[in-house]
């Protein structure tokens, strides 16, 4: 394994045993919210996750769920990304993570994507395992719905 691999695996395991955004927190008064459950079936990772949204910007995700390190890492990575992001900004990084996912461990082409997507480039490795694609966007599935019943993304 290479020094690379290794630093994505500790990133990885690191987020999954000291998750952040753990723990479902109501919204603050004045935000809009929404609130999502996603199971993969193929492995039964689950994630509950609450956003919170004002002035077009994601104030707050909260989450919580079960299941494998990937899953649960990759929400705790995600929910670093989004908070205090804009709507677009927001639909980029989903767009950007989603690229990784389907480069087959190859990685995203552009440096500047990667270093947008920071802790989360520590999936690319993921992107090689089809099984473990849906566990890595599971959260992301879960943001994707939560926003959509906010009704942040209609405004």
């Amino acid at each position: 394994m290479s020094a690379l691999e290794q630093m994505y695996q500790q990133v990885i395991l690191d987020h999954a045993k000291r998750p952040h955004g753990r723990g479902l927190v109501p919204a603050a008064a004045g935000a809009a919210s929404g609130e999502s459950h996603q199971v993969n079936p193929t492995c039964g990772d689950e994630v509950t996750l609450r956003v919170a949204v004002a002035d077009g910007v994601v104030t707050g995700v909260s989450w919580e769920g079960q299941g494998c390190s990937i899953s649960q890492a990759s929400t705790s990575v995600m929910t670093e990304l989004v908070t205090g992001q804009p709507l677009a900004e927001v639909a980029h990084l989903d767009e950007v993570f989603h690229a990784l996912m389907s480069s087959r461990g190859k990685g995203l082409d552009s440096e500047d994507d990667e270093d947008l997507l920071g802790d989360a480039t520590a999936f690319t490795g993921t992107s090689q395992y089809p099984a473990r694609i849906k566990c890595a966007l599971l959260g992301w599935a879960a943001l994707k719905d939560s926003l959509a019943r906010s009704g942040a993304l209609a405004s």
